[in-house]
């Protein structure tokens, strides 16, 4: 199990992303989170099977829905607490 902390930038607000990345989420059974971020960003924690991360982070980066990814700042790490679920915050 890993835990991958992105931070994605762009059209990223306002356009349903943090739903449609619980929607990925959920298709890979991988736990976290997506929350907004003061700065327009959306901050996505999330845990599984690395393969299943990968994948995710794939998703993400092709701006899915009406979303406009412009960058994703990414930090792949060993998993340090597990969580349940993912959640929209």
């Amino acid at each position: 199990m890993k835990e991958i902390h992105i931070i994605v930038s762009g059209n990223v607000q306002g356009v349903f992303f943090r739903a449609t990345v619980k929607e990925i989420a959920d298709d890979l059974n991988l736990s976290g989170y997506a929350k907004n971020l003061k700065d327009g960003s959306v901050e996505i924690v999330a845990q599984g099977l690395k393969s299943n991360l990968e994948s995710f982070l794939k998703e993400i980066k092709s701006s899915p829905g009406k979303s406009q990814v412009e960058k994703c700042q990414v930090n792949l790490k060993d998993l340090q607490k597990e969580l349940s679920g993912f959640r929209v915050l």
